[in-house]
């Protein structure tokens, strides 16, 4: 051992023991790290990090042995994982097999999105929308019975996409247990609604969450919305967390909380409304009320500007600060 290993050593050893939580860790909490995204590379990290489990993928090359690795590292250390996967498009054959493998792995659910993007940048016309509306369905036509079959629960995310009053239609139309949703606090803000709004409205048929807390702040066309450490924000995380285990007793609570510039949300402009029946005037004074009442605690995080170094250590900052609160004040221990 030279003398920097020495003393890298020496300076762990007196480090306080990371304070742990249940509360799991999504791959894009790293988005300024960038880490591997597959589920025994991913729980490792987590478990550094002090955290109780995942949503992550796994790899094309899987083999039985990797999955052994996977389950084995889960019962071993106390830790859960849930599977990221897109929605098939065509190939239902393999997506059940991911499914298959997921389960045989140890994963406890699926996490997916039935649009990557955000709504009211990805479609420009009502026409589009409707045509995403239509191909989601024929997508989850494909998906729920692999689900049903292996008795892996799919949770599909509110990804900016679907509002509170529009989702649980797809619930509805599939009326299958191993079907519902991934809970996000915050991304519907964006959609103009609020955060309880939405997770009372998903509540019947939470399987997973995105545990996040959302900050505001005006600008010309509309809003910014970005995600900050959790209990700094607009989000009532105490009584979301309590009204989803009482719904849903086993479910676990992921973080998700994005590294990034505050996304801008065009409320004001024309093209914002273009998916949507008609300019909801109620709603829309109703979500700048809460932007207005509700200005940021502290300045909104942003990476633009900052050395990759300056914004790893954002990015730590906020890592640490939502572990700590999810064990201390929510009780995720």
């Amino acid at each position: 051992m030279n003398r920097r290993e020495f003393l890298s050593a020496a300076a762990a050893a007196v480090q306080p023991p990371v304070r742990r939580t249940s509360m799991g860790v999504s791959p894009d909490s790293f988005a300024v790290r960038r880490p591997a995204r597959t589920a025994l590379e991913f729980l490792q990290l987590a478990r550094e990090r002090g955290f109780g489990g995942v949503q992550a993928a796994l790899p094309p090359d899987f083999t039985p042995e990797y999955l052994k690795k996977v389950r084995d590292y889960c019962g071993n250390h106390g830790m859960y994982w849930e599977l990221l996967a897109p929605l098939p498009d065509e190939d239902a054959a393999a997506f059940e097999r991911l499914v298959a493998a997921a389960k045989e792995a140890g994963a406890e659910c699926i996490r997916s999105v039935c649009l990557a993007g955000r709504r009211y940048e990805t479609f420009r016309t009502m026409e589009e929308w409707k045509e995403f509306v239509r191909r989601s369905r024929q997508r989850l036509a494909l998906a729920v019975p692999a689900a049903e079959k292996h008795r892996l629960p799919l949770g599909i995310e509110n990804h900016k996409d679907w509002t509170a009053q529009e989702m649980p239609e797809l619930f509805r139309r599939y009326s299958s247990e191993y079907f519902g949703a991934c809970i996000d606090f915050g991304n519907n803000v964006s959609l103009l609604d609020e955060p309880m709004e939405l997770i009372e409205a998903l509540a019947p048929w939470v399987i997973n969450t995105h545990v996040k807390d959302m900050g505001v702040e005006e600008y010309a066309d509309g809003f910014l919305l970005s995600e900050v450490p959790l209990g700094k924000g607009i989000v009532d995380l105490k009584r979301a967390v309590a009204l989803l285990r009482a719904k849903r007793p086993d479910v676990r609570f992921t973080m998700d909380t994005l590294v990034r510039d505050p996304l801008k949300i065009p409320c004001l402009t024309e093209s914002y409304w273009a998916t949507f029946d008609q300019p909801d005037a109620r709603r829309l004074a109703r979500i700048l009320r809460m932007v207005r009442t509700n200005p940021p605690r502290e300045p909104l995080p942003r990476v633009t500007g900052l050395t990759r170094e300056q914004a790893l250590a954002l990015e730590d900052r906020i890592l640490d600060e939502c572990r700590e609160y999810a064990a201390g004040a929510l009780g995720l221990v």
